[in-house]
């Protein structure tokens, strides 16, 4: 195995659990002991877990910051079919929060439904809905992020509180125990106030965001009615959701149903 895959696998194992020992990396990826600490040194240089005693833990917070166009290249086929799924939920004649999150974006692709007013922050999906008949646009005031092609800052904010809508679909950059975050400090800003004007809150998140923490939190999983994803997502995390009564909804061929 090579040493990008062995480390791969290590980082995907402490997605599912908190720690891992020497004694399980040499099995899993069939290395010395000598080899599993040089892996779990290069790991930890990377920031991607912290090593302890006997093994290595789950790094508590990520540092991964990306722009606009390369999270829009980024797990494209998950993004589609989750944006397929989610379009599933919206009705005629429902008020709608659409975040600036790519994974939302790919939802306005699949949007048959009609009669909506929609509330966004993004360039992008107002410019994707803009040509469609029967939608009215309620494009937020505030700073233009050229790097993530969205509209921040206290005018945002201030504006998005004078909404009310039946449901609000949001991306995370994490999901996790302590609920959603993100590395954008002016979107986990926005989007905490996106989450309390809506009547359900839906978090659209592909497979690899799960188990991730970032240094903005944005709401806690108390604030979350419905997670849709692409795939099976950890144990550990769907007993979090199951205990917050959030409903889970996976794309069905992914899951060979």
């Amino acid at each position: 195995m090579l040493q990008d895959e062995r480390l791969e696998a290590i980082v995907q194992y402490l997605h599912v659990n908190e720690r891992v020992d020497i004694e399980t990396i040499c099995e899993m990826n069939h290395v010395s002991k000598d080899t599993a600490r040089r892996d779990l040194i290069l790991l930890e240089e990377a920031k991607k877990v912290i090593r302890i005693r006997g093994g290595a833990k789950r790094a508590q917070l990520s540092n991964e910051v990306y722009n606009f166009d390369e999270r829009a290249e980024m797990a494209l086929k998950a993004k589609n079919e989750i944006g397929k799924l989610a379009a599933t939920l919206i009705h005629d004649g429902d008020h709608l929060i659409l975040d600036a999150s790519t994974t939302v974006l790919a939802l306005t692709k699949y949007l048959t439904s009609q009669n909506h007013n929609i509330v966004t922050n993004s360039m992008d999906v107002a410019n994707e809905l803009l040509v469609r008949e029967n939608i009215r646009i309620n494009l937020l005031g505030g700073t233009l992020s050229k790097n993530h092609r969205a509209i921040y800052g206290s005018r945002a904010m201030k504006d998005i509180q004078d909404y009310k809508v039946n449901k609000c679909f949001i991306g995370t950059c994490g999901i996790s125990e302590t609920g959603l975050s993100t590395s954008i400090e002016e979107e986990g800003l926005l989007n905490r106030e996106m989450v309390k004007c809506a009547d359900t809150v839906i978090v659209l998140v592909d497979s690899t965001k799960f188990n991730k923490t970032f240094f903005q939190k944005v709401c806690g999983l108390e604030d979350i009615d419905i997670v849709i994803t692409e795939k099976e997502i950890p144990k550990n995390m769907l007993e979090l959701l199951e205990k917050h009564n959030i409903q889970v909804i996976a794309a069905p061929d992914e899951l060979g149903r």
